[in-house]
């Protein structure tokens, strides 16, 4: 079985709309996959099944070995645990520091001092924010608080890391410069990463796995795509 597998998926919420029609999507080890649409194609609920944020009304999520829409709601911590998430509007805590923010997920598994003070220290290596270390939220740039956002989700070291729409709100410049830390991540800490975007001139540009969605179905799924709304359109 891939690393993450969904299979005939329907996602209908409780307001009538549609957002997911008989998906069926395997991913492996590894992947760096964008998921592209315009909006209201499914693509956040898609993600947010992976993490288990929402539920299908049919079909069945894995991620690694756990049937995901199965999971009983007690043991959801047990799999976020294992999954980094990285929003658009970063959600970091604005009365704690850049280390505090990293830290606080960690300190909620109750992990020693030492090892947290090694594993966010790493993960801010990875980012190249070090020299931030003590500044809060809002003495940061937007580029530099989606770093920090990536560093909490990578703290973990997870196998899966999912991006929702993380460039939504920066500029070109600074959206290649978080993309190739995302890019670097990928290649070395052999994670996997599926991204929710808009942005055409970074998915152009990197050429990777690209699936597209349209009104909640796939309509393309190309190994090293390009950004195209609709195929079939």
């Amino acid at each position: 079985m891939e690393f993450i597998e969904l299979k005939n998926v329907f996602k209908v919420y409780k307001n009538g709309v549609s957002a997911l029609a008989d998906v069926n999507l395997s991913i492996s080890k590894g992947e760096f996959v964008f998921i592209i649409g315009q909006s209201g194609s499914g693509k956040s609920t898609l993600t947010k099944l992976l993490y288990r944020e929402e539920k299908p009304n049919r079909g069945s999520v894995f991620v690694g070995n756990i049937n995901v829409s199965k999971l009983k709601n007690g043991n959801v911590y047990k799999l976020r645990r294992k999954i980094g998430v990285v929003f658009q509007d970063f959600k970091l805590l604005p009365k704690l520091n850049v280390y505090e923010n990293i830290a606080y997920p960690l300190e909620s598994y109750g992990m020693k001092d030492s090892e947290i003070r090694e594993k966010v220290l790493k993960a801010l290596e990875r980012v190249g924010l070090k020299e931030k270390i003590r500044s809060y939220p809002n003495q940061l740039s937007g580029g530099e608080q989606q770093r920090v956002c990536i560093a909490r989700a990578i703290v973990n070291e997870p196998k899966l890391i999912i991006c929702d729409e993380p460039t939504g709100d920066l500029d070109p410049k600074i959206s290649k410069e978080i993309m190739d830390v995302l890019d670097k991540i990928n290649r070395e800490m052999d994670s996997t990463i599926i991204m929710a975007t808009h942005d055409r001139e970074i998915v152009n540009r990197m050429k990777k796995r690209v699936v597209c969605l349209h009104e909640g179905v796939i309509v393309s799924d190309k190994k090293k795509g390009s950004y195209v709304q609709n195929e079939n359109a």
